[in-house]
């Protein structure tokens, strides 16, 4: 057995941080998996709308990605994949916003899972077309949450976390990244 196996068997906790990319509301979550039991950390936003500057909304997501992991130590990092829509140049600061989330999770060598929108709602709500409003609600009972956030960018991000949880060893339909080696390596046209 190797050790990296190993040391996965001895530790029966682990946090899983989860992120719902966005130009203008970044979603966030995060758990942690005592045994089989899912508790709730925290769920939160970042308002990146009150800057003007795209560069600026980057360097916020780098910033905030990279505070929750130094004051959180998750083991894993969970991240909605951009969805293919029309608008090109949504779809392109959508990518960055993701590229830079990912960048501080590798910067702290985090392993980083990428999971599909549809992935997702199915994993939590059993419906891949399923609302927010729905992965809202069932996140409410799934974790005991009291009060919902009145946006559900937080949701989001927490879906992401509980996805990844709840597809733990199953490769399908993901794309995992442990360095930048591997992510190079796995995408040659993204970098240049």
């Amino acid at each position: 057995m190797n050790i990296a196996k190993y040391t996965k068997i001895l530790k029966t906790e682990r946090i899983i941080l989860g992120i719902d990319p966005g130009t203008t509301v970044m979603g966030f979550g995060m758990i942690k998996i005592i045994g089989s039991q899912l508790e709730l950390i925290l769920m939160d936003e970042l308002i990146l709308s009150k800057y003007d500057s795209h560069s600026l909304r980057l360097k916020k997501i780098f910033e905030r990605t990279l505070s929750l992991i130094d004051q959180y130590h998750p083991d894993e990092l969970a991240i909605e994949a951009p969805f293919f829509g029309k608008n090109v140049q949504s779809m392109l600061k959508l990518g960055r916003a993701q590229g830079v989330a990912m960048a501080a999770g590798l910067f702290r060598e985090i392993p980083i899972t990428e999971y599909l929108p549809k992935k997702v709602k199915m994993a939590i709500t059993g419906n891949g077309n399923a609302s927010k409003e729905q992965v809202a609600a069932m996140l409410k009972r799934l974790l005991n949450i009291s009060v919902l956030p009145t946006k559900l960018d937080a949701t989001d991000g927490l879906a992401v976390a509980v996805c990844h949880y709840f597809n733990d060893g199953k490769t399908q339909n993901k794309k995992k990244y442990g360095s930048w080696k591997s992510f190079v390596s796995d995408n040659p046209k993204r970098v240049r």
